[in-house]
């Protein structure tokens, strides 16, 4: 049940025909099988055994995925790491999953080497033609034999709401969701894939990398997304699968020449909910369809998908992917009649082993076999489930409860919006005090935008202050860090601008001064 025996049997299938991609440089998949190989029986030399943590920093490159299965066809465990981690960092994930290797990209070798300084765990570095003639002097091994729920990847959570948790993904965990993606969206040997998403993340990893090999596709590689690059990459490699995030999206609808996407058959958005107007731009300016997803880190991610056909709901995260099941429940743990709001849960084979040497949040986190996701949502009488949104970013205002979800997309329909983000901010009456980041991509003052959502929700839910930036910040993966957004509204003595709030009609705080 090895994962690196589906890249073996796509190899014997394939042979010569291409798998991955970058520029001008190729890999066929008959050299991507005997070059991991060759690593596997390398570390295996290098004396790591089945189960060993071997951390990876590399960009998307065709190195990682040489590295990738060659680290689990040695029986290991693959521990993919944000190349642009700082020093401190680094020692604090190796030494948190005990990791005996790290295998980095050159470029990163003095901060590799300051992090694991003190450490147990040793490092290699990849220098690209360095790297293949010294595998050509290593004869290949076999894969070692894993069973079903030996685990193949620890991905670290963002650290939002703590310490980051090393989340245990098991053989067949990626397998089982690699597979549901290539049968989804109907992957086959002709199949181009944009690789524009971090390899080193579970979107990446599972849908763009394992899913299309598993499919016998080819995916073409981005080593960091640019808008411009992605339409000339698209265009240049007959690209006909894009997976991205939201901000991908709103980045391309800004790029001229956007409109000529003939060639796409399909895109498929996840990481964040895609703003309503987003998807109505491609979908009818340009006649590309967009298949949102749904699922987390530690869902293998793909749980949920809004499938096309006659029957899909725009604005849902669809229906439970095959062989996984959903409910939304209250906070007693019961199921919830359709309609009502509540946390969403997830079972199923994609279901996360449980978190790195820490039973406490697993048993937390799974109960009785369901998953319990800390996201908000609804299920319709159809079985079409909503995302309202996170539970940590609901914004409770004088009692009342308020989801940033509902206004963004309000900020969304102004034609001058290109993102928003709504947070809540400490306010001495209310309690919490709402506020909008938005980036624009015309001429807009914050009493217009203010006005403009005034009018379409009701008077607790409009921001009383919005605050202009150039751009969000956002995670690798185009998540919006809503976690460093809070400060540009706190002001000393907690009232708003240093002032005293008045009263308004509806009984909340007055519209208040707002700030650049």
């Amino acid at each position: 049940m090895n994962l690196a025996e589906r890249l073996r049997a796509a190899a014997e299938r394939l042979g010569g025909r291409t798998v991955l991609t970058l520029d001008r440089e190729g890999l066929s998949y008959r050299a991507l099988e005997q070059t991991s190989a060759r690593l596997g029986a390398l570390l295996r030399r290098r004396g790591v055994r089945p189960g060993d943590r071997v951390a990876v920093m590399l960009p998307n490159v065709p190195e990682f995925a040489v590295v990738y299965y060659g680290v689990l066809r040695a029986g290991a465990v693959v521990v993919p790491l944000d190349p642009l981690l700082k020093r401190r960092e680094i020692a604090a994930y190796v030494e948190d999953c005990a990791a005996r290797l790290v295998i980095a990209w050159h470029a990163y070798a003095e901060t590799v080497e300051a992090g694991t300084a003190g450490t147990r765990t040793d490092f290699m570095f990849v220098v690209p033609g360095e790297f293949r003639r010294l595998l050509r002097t290593i004869p290949p091994g076999d894969p070692v034999p894993r069973t079903a729920d030996d685990t193949a990847v620890i991905l670290y959570s963002a650290g939002t709401t703590g310490r980051p948790k090393g989340i245990e993904l098991t053989h067949a965990n990626l397998g089982s969701n690699a597979e549901t993606v290539a049968r989804m969206l109907a992957l086959g040997v002709d199949d181009v894939v944009l690789g524009a998403l971090p390899l080193y993340h579970a979107f990446g990893q599972t849908c763009a990398l394992n899913a299309t090999i598993h499919a016998g596709g080819r995916l073409t590689l981005m080593p960091r997304f640019d808008a411009g690059r992605a339409l000339e990459v698209i265009r240049r490699d007959g690209v006909t699968v894009f997976h991205g995030v939201p901000a991908m999206y709103i980045a391309l609808l800004d790029q001229p020449g956007v409109s000529d996407l003939s060639l796409l058959r399909i895109c498929v958005s996840g990481g964040a909910a895609l703003p309503l107007d987003v998807l109505r731009a491609y979908e009818t300016r340009y006649g590309c369809p967009i298949i949102e997803g749904y699922g987390l880190s530690e869902t293998s991610p793909l749980s949920a998908s809004n499938r096309g056909g006659p029957g899909r709901r725009q604005g849902s995260i669809g229906r439970p992917v095959h062989g996984v099941e959903m409910r939304v429940v209250g906070d007693d743990g019961r199921e919830l009649p359709c309609g009502e709001i509540g946390e969403i849960i997830v079972r199923g084979p994609n279901v996360m082993k449980g978190y790195w040497n820490d039973p406490e949040a697993t048993a937390d986190a799974i109960r009785d076999g369901w998953f319990h996701t800390g996201d908000l949502g609804r299920v319709d009488e159809d079985g079409f489930f909503f995302l309202v949104d996170r539970r940590r970013d609901v914004i409770i205002r004088a009692g009342y409860t308020v989801y940033p979800r509902e206004v963004e997309e309000v900020l969304y329909e102004h034609p001058a919006v290109r993102q928003a983000a709504v947070v809540g901010f400490p306010h001495p009456e209310v309690g919490e005090e709402i506020g909008a980041v938005v980036v624009l991509r015309a001429p807009a003052s914050e009493d217009e935008l203010r006005r403009w959502v005034r009018e379409r929700v009701a008077a607790y839910k409009y921001p009383r202050r919005v605050r202009f930036v150039d751009e969000l910040p956002t995670s690798p993966t185009g998540k919006v860090l809503k976690r460093e957004l809070g400060s540009p509204f706190l002001a000393p003595g907690g009232a708003p601008d240093g002032g005293s709030p008045g009263r308004a009609a509806d009984g909340g705080a007055a519209d208040l001064p707002v700030s650049r």
